[in-house]
């Protein structure tokens, strides 16, 4: 232990890991703001030894030189070390993950956490979980399900669950996401809706993937997707026009002419009907047999919704745009 001017203070060998790294990340800072390099083991010679009050922690720094100059240097130092300090918190392992999912962590947050717990490389992705009801129950079963594995969870608020998933060989993000809501509702009766995000390359990228998690669920609702597990890969279209100014997309609901078609998406009828004949990739005996419907009934709404919309959703170009015209008239009625 080592003593200065009467006060205890401990040199680097005493401080964790953690924090000294971050302490000598703020050190190297302010050598390039002013030029003062300070070291956290003495060198002897012509040296002023200082007092660094860091998260907590009096640890012994050495400034070169001696003199008025290089006290007033080494106060200075002392001043923005101490409230550096202030505003560095080291949460702990779901409290951090969560503001990182939430995009809160900077570049020094994400690598800290990383090398913490040990992360592994490589590509990863995120999930987003919104079950129907026992959140506490359904995020304990799904903590049991990632045992033994890099995977990790939390609670991200009252509703919903975020989880990390590191890419394996042999199973998609969709077979996993799958998995989990399958897992849930055999053995909880619990019903969930899991939204997926991209692959990331990193962890680094993490946030990223999470934020379209989270819209895949909200485009599901919003487009009273059936199933539980969706990508957000399949509402990259929707993503798109989102993102398009409104007064764009009201001159292009008027290019396509989306208010002559609005009792088509009113009839929940005619609309479901359209909707599955797009996800049956326009395969007229496959919709008839997941609508239970004669195929006369659907060819005949085939041809009602081509007298309505000018659109023989039959030919894939056609299909595209009522695609495009079935977003735009969602998205401004919203």
């Amino acid at each position: 232990m080592l003593y200065c001017s009467g006060t205890k203070y401990i040199a680097e060998g005493g401080v964790s890991g953690e924090k000294l790294a971050e302490l000598k990340r703020i050190l190297k800072d302010v050598y390039e703001k002013t030029g003062a390099q300070v070291r956290l083991s003495s060198k002897g010679g012509a040296e002023t030894g200082l007092v660094l009050e860091f998260c907590g922690e009096k640890i012994a720094a050495y400034l070169q030189g001696t003199g008025a100059e290089t006290e007033r240097t080494g106060k200075l130092i002392t001043y923005l070390v101490e409230k550096a300090g202030e505003n560095q918190r080291f949460p702990e392992k779901k409290e951090h993950l969560r503001e990182i999912l939430l995009g809160e962590g900077n570049e020094w947050s994400l690598f800290r956490f990383m090398t913490k717990y040990g992360l592994p490389a490589g590509e990863c992705f995120a999930l987003d979980i919104l079950p129907e009801r026992g959140l506490d129950e359904v995020a304990a079963h799904v903590e049991r399900c990632l045992a033994d594995t890099a995977d990790l969870t939390v609670k991200m608020d009252e509703a919903r669950i975020a989880v990390v998933k590191f890419c394996e060989e042999g199973q998609s993000p969709a077979e996993f996401g799958e998995f989990l809501a399958l897992s849930v509702y055999e053995e909880l009766g619990v019903k969930a809706s899991v939204g997926i995000g991209c692959e990331a390359k990193s962890f680094t990228g993490i946030a990223a993937s999470y934020s379209q998690a989270v819209t895949a669920v909200r485009m599901s609702e919003m487009f009273h997707a059936k199933g539980e597990v969706h990508s957000y890969r399949e509402y990259l279209l929707v993503r798109m026009l989102e993102d398009v100014p409104s007064a764009k997309l009201k001159e292009y609901t008027r290019q396509f002419q989306v208010d002559s078609a609005a009792e088509l998406f009113e009839d929940e009828d005619m609309a479901g009907t359209a909707e599955v004949f797009l996800e049956n990739s326009l395969n007229v005996s496959e919709t008839s047999r997941n609508l239970y419907m004669h195929r006369n009934t659907l060819m005949y709404r085939l041809d009602k919704i081509e007298r309505i919309t000018g659109l023989n959703i039959r030919k894939f170009s056609d299909a595209v745009t009522f695609r495009v015209i079935t977003i735009l008239y969602k998205l401004l009625k919203l």
